[in-house]
């Protein structure tokens, strides 16, 4: 049954507690299993299902700010639940556009199923094997960056296929978690964002039904499907980033405070501000581009998106280190926080698309070429 909610109600409700024990979790890499039994319980894994396929019908806009809010709390659980949000975004967008998806955001809404995403790093060329079996596939990959898997219900990911007359393809599918050959690899200790879950997925010869498949594009080159999910993921994603950014500032100025003799300190808050500004004003394009999914899946948009992400990732680690540098000497004790928001902040850069790779990108697109790949 549908649930209507407050988001920005909840996300001060649990936000608190969820910012309990942040950094014992951060330094044992220890995955938030408790807070997705707490949004679980609250349904907000299925907050973006439209109402009429039994979810909480939330806009995307809504989402956004929901994660960047909660990003102030818990980085971590703010970026794991932004991967199940963003795959639930692009399934309500083809659903409203008379494409498949109903039947995928029906299960969400069902049983709050957490989906788990390996997009990112598969990108165009995928990675992994796809053999012909009877009714389907048989895959095998190693699939890195798996954020929330732990908690996961419903692998999406791909796989490239050599089709004996197309070449080289690459297959988009779902798996359940419980499928047989499917595993985790216990290897997330990382830099930052230590506390998502995000290991690598180990796929041994599952079996991929023909009906599990619901896309198939050419190996390598860029596809319209692209156009939809950079659309509505990077603004969910980049929204936690903006909210560490706000979190490293607030830090950054309380601590500040207590340099009045300092005569840099104005400078610094100057320059603090400034910094933060332009990470607000880019998230927010980006939320606004992405139109609560009312949006025309074009390369324009697709491309708009990408530059604005680069946009804020970058100022996301200037505006924290900016805050280090604000608050002075105690600032860098690790009891200050900022320390843990800046590693959490460098994870912003490799989001699709990275900086050198978005130049690339969008510098093709103003040519007219595919952004991607030569023509073959």
């Amino acid at each position: 049954m549908a649930r209507s909610f407050d988001l920005q109600a909840l996300v001060h409700i649990i936000g608190p507690r969820f910012a309990e024990a942040a950094a014992e979790r951060d330094q044992g890499d220890i995955f938030v299993a408790k807070h997705y039994d707490v949004l679980q319980e609250h349904r907000v894994f299925s907050a973006l299902v439209p109402a009429e396929l039994g979810g909480g019908d939330v806009r995307h806009s809504a989402m956004c700010a929901f994660l960047r809010q909660l990003a102030h709390y818990c980085p971590s659980t703010a970026l794991a639940l932004s991967m199940h949000q963003h795959l639930v975004a692009a399934s309500a967008y083809h659903h409203r556009n008379g494409r498949p998806g109903k039947q995928l955001l029906e299960r969400v809404a069902a049983n709050e199923t957490v989906l788990i995403s390996t997009g990112a790093n598969d990108w165009m060329e995928s990675n992994g094997t796809a053999e012909r079996a009877d009714g389907g596939f048989r895959v095998s990959a190693r699939k890195p960056f798996g954020s929330g898997s732990p908690k996961g219900g419903v692998l999406v990911t791909s796989a490239p296929y050599q089709d004996p007359k197309e070449g080289w393809q690459v297959l988009h599918f779902g798996v359940p978690f419980s499928a047989p050959g499917v595993s985790l690899a216990d290897d997330w200790q990382t830099l930052g964002m230590r506390s998502t879950g995000s290991h690598t997925i180990i796929l041994d010869k599952v079996f991929v039904p023909d009906n599990a498949v619901s896309l198939k594009r050419p190996r390598g080159r860029f596809h319209p499907a692209w156009n939809v999910i950079l659309t509505v993921a990077m603004p969910l994603i980049m929204s936690v980033y903006a909210g560490i950014a706000e979190a490293a500032a607030a830090i950054g100025r309380e601590l500040a405070g207590k340099r009045h003799g300092d005569p840099t300190v104005v400078y610094l808050l100057g320059e603090l501000s400034n910094e933060l500004t332009t990470v607000q004003l880019a998230i927010d394009d980006m939320v606004r581009l992405a139109n609560d999914l009312d949006f025309t899946m074009t390369l324009e948009v697709a491309n708009a998106i990408l530059v604005r992400k680069t946009i804020v990732a970058e100022h996301v680690l200037t505006t924290v280190e900016k805050a280090l540098e604000t608050a002075g000497g105690s600032g860098f004790y690790r009891k200050a926080g900022l320390e843990r928001l800046l590693r959490d902040a460098h994870g912003a850069q490799f989001h699709p698309l990275s900086a050198k790779r978005q130049h690339r990108f969008t510098g093709r697109v103003a040519l007219g070429l595919d952004p991607v790949a030569d023509a073959v």
